[in-house]
């Protein structure tokens, strides 16, 4: 059958249609194929840079910074030597609070009616002291008494009567009666006072008797008379010499039992022992420093940075900072102790601060004002071993010879060596 022109025209616009399709399905397909040169180029990495920073003028300050905790400095225990009371050892009064302050020259407790005091002083109170006693724990009293303001005489290592005086003031300070000698001691001055009227009364009888042989007409041998004054006279002398050492014996002493030597004070009471009609029986109370330290625990290696005296800071936790010292570092198994005291405190802060956990910082060197200072990173060793930078100017790297100095939180102190240059604000290379 012969087709008409009509079908014909349907045949050829098919036609052209699907080669269009095609064509178009070819363009999209040939523009999605890449070679391999193309494809490595588009996922190859960045030509690398390098990364820079400038140059600082900064003060470097290299220090020690750890945590601490606080404490009341040198707790030790307080015993009473009740053996010489002849009475149960009752506590009658006088008990401190927690948290008091005991100072030297003041009473810590009362004991049988009669105040216990404390003294500063190594060496413990272990026998009662009197006039004639004699010893290194007399001139330990002595010391304190001297510097309390109560003058002992001479100080040196004997109770004398100036001692006892000085005694004497200290209770009167206090609001007590001075201690009594022992009894057998004033029975012995009252025995030598009556020996003494006895010999000046003999004394008397022989002057009237060489008086009366005087008077005795013709009578020139007075001899017998006169012997007898002597005699009279000498035993007076020493009657009065023995009522001297008596008196001399019977002053002032100053009880075992009412005195405790703490080593230093003022002190913290941080726990009381006893109570108002209890018995003493050993440790009456445990006191502290009354100034507050922070304690760090620092290995061997930054023990040799750190030394006494050494000026320290720690933060109270709401940006205040304490200024304080390195007060004393010791030896506590394989660590370090480095105790560190503040200034001054006022009471807020130190309430604030007990049995609590502070940061410590203790510069332990630094540069004089600001210095040139570039980041550890930025610092290289020459074949040499030299240190060097390498500094970007112009697009182009310079070795830069330097000297380092102290090197503090990443920064290090450089100088530009012999005739390099090397200012503010240059960048040094960190990295690529």
């Amino acid at each position: 059958m012969t087709a008409t022109p009509k079908s014909r025209r349907r045949v050829l616009v098919g036609v052209s249609a699907v080669a269009t399709l095609s064509l178009g399905v070819g363009v999209a397909a040939g523009s999605r194929i890449q070679s391999p040169a193309d494809a490595a180029a588009k996922t190859a990495a960045p030509k690398a840079s390098q990364i820079t920073v400038p140059v600082e003028k900064k003060a470097l300050s290299s220090k020690v910074v750890a945590r601490g905790d606080t404490s009341f400095d040198g707790a030790v225990n307080i015993r009473v030597e009740t053996s010489g009371l002849r009475t149960a050892a009752v506590v009658t009064g006088k008990v401190p609070a927690v948290g008091s302050t005991i100072k030297a020259g003041e009473v810590l407790l009362e004991i049988a009616g009669r105040p216990v005091i404390g003294l500063a002083g190594v060496l413990p109170m272990y026998r009662t002291l009197s006039p004639g006693s004699s010893g290194p724990d007399v001139l330990q009293l002595e010391q304190t008494l001297d510097k309390l303001g109560y003058d002992p005489g001479t100080v040196d290592k004997k109770y004398d009567s100036s001692t006892a005086q000085a005694i004497e003031e200290l209770y009167e300070s206090v609001g007590y009666e001075a201690p009594e000698p022992e009894e057998q001691l004033t029975q012995a001055v009252d025995q030598a006072d009556k020996t003494v009227d006895q010999m000046k009364n003999a004394l008397r009888q022989a002057q009237a008797a060489l008086k009366q042989a005087k008077a005795q007409p013709g009578k020139t041998d007075f001899s017998v008379e006169l012997g007898q004054v002597s005699d009279a006279q000498e035993n007076l002398d020493d009657a009065e010499t023995a009522l001297s050492e008596a008196e001399f014996k019977a002053g002032t002493p100053l009880p075992v039992s009412e005195v405790v030597f703490v080593k230093t004070l003022p002190r913290r009471v941080d726990d009381v022992k006893v109570e108002r009609g209890g018995t003493v029986n050993g440790v009456v109370m445990s006191v502290s420093g009354a100034s507050l330290v922070v304690t760090v625990k620092v290995d061997a290696a930054t023990k040799e940075r750190l030394k006494t005296g050494m000026a320290a800071t720690f933060d109270l936790g709401d940006g205040t900072i304490i200024q304080a010292t390195v007060r004393r570092i010791t030896r506590n198994a394989d660590q370090f102790d480095v105790v560190v005291a503040p200034k001054t405190l006022t009471s807020a802060q130190l309430e604030r601060l007990r049995e609590a956990n502070v940061r410590v910082t203790i510069p332990v060197k630094s540069t004089a004002g600001k210095v040139l200072a570039v980041p550890l990173a930025a610092l290289s060793a020459g074949s040499d071993g030299s240190s060097r930078v390498e500094v970007l100017r112009d697009g182009k790297i310079e070795l830069i010879p330097v000297t380092v100095g102290l090197s503090a939180d990443g920064f290090a102190q450089v100088t530009p060596a012999g005739d390099a240059k090397l200012s503010e604000g240059d960048q040094v290379v960190v990295g690529k």
